[in-house]
């Protein structure tokens, strides 16, 4: 049975980081919401006369965030009908609150719970200004309205439940705030493939 393995939580906790480097040792395939949905963002944003670095607005929500969603879930569902291991990364809180959705998605390549191993890795840190450090040291213009912004932004920084019909012993809190990205890396790496 494949695994579908989902790395949720804030910006700046260090997800993608460290779902790279879990797939980088077990050869999963690796889907990033903002790498994939990029290309079609900036074009959105520029027709509507937008700033393509937001990534935060009103505005980007609703013309980008389901479209994000979509592509991503495809291509990580497309990968799950060829029975390799699959790694998502995103923020997917609208989802993740909501009990039907990850049956639906996987209905949708005509799977279930039953098929499909589905994990969740919630990738958190320890308090607020370690957020805003790894934000910041980031450098990316993509991060410019969280740092203009922080006051409203840190609102989404709040522990995370996911309400899918998964055991919870398939879905982990990992508190990413150890500087060492190795031990982090194996505590992972042995709650998806143990």
């Amino acid at each position: 049975m494949n695994k579908l393995v989902f790395f949720l939580g804030p910006a700046g906790a260090g997800k993608t980081t460290l779902a790279k480097a879990v797939a980088s040792r077990r050869k999963a395939a690796f889907f990033d919401m903002d790498i994939l949905l990029r290309p079609a963002a900036d074009v959105i944003m520029t027709m509507h006369g937008l700033d393509i670095t937001d990534r935060d607005s009103v505005e980007y929500k609703k013309l980008c965030r389901d479209l994000g969603y979509r592509i991503t879930m495809d291509a990580a569902l497309d990968n799950i009908g060829l029975n390799t291991d699959v790694f998502v990364v995103g923020p997917f809180t609208k989802e993740a609150s909501n009990t039907g959705w990850i049956e639906s998605e996987l209905s949708r390549i005509g799977r279930s719970l039953l098929d499909v191993e589905v994990k969740v890795v919630l990738v958190e840190l320890a308090n607020e200004e370690l957020y805003h450090h790894r934000i910041q040291g980031r450098h990316s213009a993509l991060d410019d309205w969280k740092m203009q912004h922080w006051g409203q932004f840190r609102a989404s920084l709040g522990s995370r439940n996911v309400h899918w019909p998964i055991p919870a012993s398939n879905v982990a809190y990992i508190d990413n705030s150890n500087p060492d990205i190795e031990a982090t890396t194996l505590l992972v790496e042995h709650f998806i493939y143990a």
